[in-house]
């Protein structure tokens, strides 16, 4: 009978605690440091995480395994891929044993899934390079946290590999929801921490373009990332960028700012199917151009409502409008869904008619020409964001909404703004001026917030 074979912890007690008890509290501290994350139908398909030591690169990977949370027991196996620091492989190299150790515990290695890839020539059975590798090992009790013992592993070591054979690999190991794929890799290494920030920000803007061609000093896991990226980009997958610090932001370790190396935390989604046509856009714009009408006096529209529950439910909506030469003619909102759907779509109608303070109120004889829009928001979710730099990495053009505050001051952004401010950087700056503040103003006390908005408009 075959002897079974563990590939036991080579770095805990230096990357991350040794003791088990410790190393649970750090991880639940990282997790805690990243929040709840958004509510999403379908846990993410593909992860990239940092591989440091915790006290540099652990809040970081945390943005991205709080993720997986809410699917525990869902995924049962984890493909991982890191680079190789210490043993040089011509390809992808897989181990003979039969499970990975950590002072939480053995993750089972899933060997049939290893065995399908036998014939693939680019991949090859070494136990050298996952010896001491840290990349892979430190992923593994953030895993053991949140997912619990119920999945098992598929490691692999990549070496000298082309994004072609990377892709290859992955997708003969691609699943569906029960498997999610890690790419372990750290950004930039040893540059002063201004350099570094403006790095791995090009990097990052990269990564979320689907390069494949990416260099070991802009990412130490350019080799699987980037065959990764060539996969996701077939597979239709919808980059995330979760934060992006370096080992001068760790509130721990004593780092300092000469020499920093670079983290980022992204998510990948794979794509949502398009929704049907929905029977509330049609009946909100009805209901606000009749609000409109009545306040003007005129006869309103006769298309009856469809008797939806979810107009009688708290809703946040913004109301716009334009006129015949598609020019601004009001916008009023909430943010928050404080009242029924039904009035605040009223209320916000009548409000950006008539009481928009940038424009005079709304005549009857506008309203031929008159374009209603209303935007149905989500609700907002907070931007974990540490600095400027990072705010503006993590930014969706296209995408956010965006409600920034400071000291009492609060400005917002619909995404239709975008059209018109396609850049991050006079994104935000248009929206701090909006609040008052200076273009270039920034605070540690700033808050940022993002929403996203269904649109609807009539087709006058």
């Amino acid at each position: 009978m075959p002897t079974s074979t563990t590939r036991p912890a080579a770095v805990s007690g230096s990357f991350y605690p040794g003791d088990p008890a410790a190393l649970r509290a750090a991880l639940a501290a990282h997790l805690r440091q990243a929040g709840e994350p958004a509510a999403s139908a379908r846990a993410p398909k593909l992860l990239v995480v940092p591989h440091a030591g915790y006290v540099y690169s652990g809040d970081v990977a945390a943005l991205g395994y709080a993720e997986l949370a809410p699917w525990r027991g869902q995924i049962e196996r984890v493909v991982l891929l890191g680079p190789v620091h210490r043993v040089p492989v011509r390809g992808l190299a897989v181990p003979s044993v039969d499970a990975f150790e950590t002072p939480l515990g053995e993750v089972p290695v899933d060997r049939s899934a290893l065995d399908a890839l036998r014939d693939l020539p680019q991949v090859v059975q070494a136990d050298r390079p996952h010896a001491m590798e840290h990349a892979l090992e430190v992923q593994l009790p953030f895993l053991q946290q949140v997912l619990g013992d119920g999945f098992q592993l598929v490691p692999l070591a990549v070496g000298d590999a082309s994004p072609a054979q990377v892709a290859q690999v992955l997708a003969r190991l691609w699943g569906g929801d029960e498997t999610l794929i890690v790419i372990s890799s750290d950004l930039s290494h040893y540059l002063p921490y201004a350099h570094a920030q403006a790095r791995d920000g090009a990097t990052v803007d990269r990564i979320l373009h689907f390069a494949t061609d990416l260099e070991g000093d802009e990412a130490c896991g350019a080799a699987p990332l980037n065959g990764a990226l060539k996969l996701a980009r077939e597979k239709g997958l919808v980059p995330r960028l979760l934060g992006v610090r370096n080992s001068g932001d760790a509130k721990a370790g004593g780092a300092g700012r000469d020499r920093v190396v670079g983290y980022g935390a992204l998510a990948f989604d794979l794509p949502v199917a398009q929704p049907q046509a929905d029977p509330l856009g049609p009946a909100l714009v009805t209901i606000a151009r009749r609000a409109i009408a009545e306040a003007l006096g005129l006869e309103a529209p006769a298309s009856p409502l469809p008797d939806l529950p979810a107009l009688a439910q708290p809703g946040a909506t913004f109301v716009t409008l334009h006129d015949r030469e598609g020019e601004l003619r009001g916008c009023v909102g909430r943010l928050e869904a404080a009242r029924p759907l039904l009035d605040d779509v009223r209320a916000n109608a009548v409000a950006a008619a008539f009481h928009d303070h940038r424009f005079p109120p709304l005549l009857a004889s506008e309203w031929p020409g008159l374009r209603v829009e209303v935007s149905l928001l989500d609700a907002p979710q907070p931007m974990p964001v540490h600095g400027e730099a990072e705010a503006l990495a993590a930014l969706r053009p296209g995408e956010d909404g965006v409600i920034l505050e400071w000291q009492g001051r609060r400005a917002t952004f619909l995404p239709q703004v975008w059209e018109q401010l396609p850049d991050a950087r006079s994104f935000l700056s248009s929206l701090k001026r909006k609040a008052g503040l200076a273009a270039d103003f920034w605070s540690d006390d700033v808050t940022l917030s993002r929403y996203r908005v269904r649109k609807f408009e009539d087709v006058r």
